[in-house]
């Protein structure tokens, strides 16, 4: 027999069941190791975990608080599968410091040469970086962007600080998108429509190499400097 806890935890399971298919159905998860249930029981993880530690004294709907840890626990679960390897996050961190540190001694965005001067990169060693970048936008274009290492990172971290307000973190997040929106408009024609087809119709890259008539790994690296340009903009725009 079910405590009488169990059976209520139980019904709010069944009760927001709706909610988590509500994220799922709205998150990009570029592999073919998850199938749709699978994320649904991920979701299902971070929606038990939301019912377990909800504060009731927060002014914040359980909805919202909810949202965020269902997403975040899909999230923190495809990136432990991650096919990006310890040595291609190094590779990007460094691209990242490199460009950040001749941003500030030219003041001014660097060349793609410059860069490759710097680090002592060929030309397909950089195109190999784009290429991690774009790997590492699997999950989530907005937490990409916002995440100083230029890895994914969890939405739910902002909740678990217990230095920080939760209104105020759901209000950044909402900031952080308003920023990501403008940054898109910075970008090239062609850049704006490869971003569209991959997160908002949820093409693979096969498909949209074949609507630019380019290569897969040509779209790759495109969108890896797509996503490059954004960081640049909001590094100058957000978080000044």
């Amino acid at each position: 027999m079910y405590s009488e806890y169990e059976q209520s935890r139980e019904d709010q399971i069944l009760q927001y069941l709706p909610l988590v298919e509500k994220v799922v159905n709205g998150i990009n998860v570029k592999s073919r190791e998850y199938e749709r249930g699978d994320l649904i029981n991920f979701g299902v993880i971070g929606l038990m975990d939301a019912i377990e530690k909800y504060d009731h004294l927060q002014k914040v709907p359980f909805e919202s608080y909810a949202y965020l840890r269902i997403r975040g626990a899909i999230i923190d679960e495809v990136r432990k599968t991650s096919h990006v390897s310890r040595n291609g996050m190094d590779k990007v961190k460094k691209f990242y410091r490199a460009k950040e540190d001749l941003q500030n001694s030219l003041k001014r965005d660097p060349s793609e040469k410059e860069i490759m001067q710097s680090m002592n990169l060929s030309e397909k060693q950089l195109d190999d970086i784009y290429d991690i970048i774009h790997q590492l936008s699997a999950v989530s274009l907005e937490q990409l962007i916002f995440n100083e290492d230029g890895n994914g990172t969890t939405l739910v971290e902002f909740i678990e600080d217990p230095h920080t307000e939760q209104a105020e973190d759901l209000v950044l997040l909402q900031e952080q998108k308003a920023y990501l929106v403008e940054a898109v408009k910075q970008l090239t024609e062609r850049e704006q429509q490869i971003l569209q087809l991959y997160y908002h119709d949820k093409l693979p890259l096969k498909e949209i190499a074949y609507i630019f008539d380019v290569s897969v790994p040509r779209i790759s690296q495109i969108h890896g400097k797509a996503i490059v340009k954004l960081r640049d903009y909001i590094g100058r725009e957000y978080r000044d």
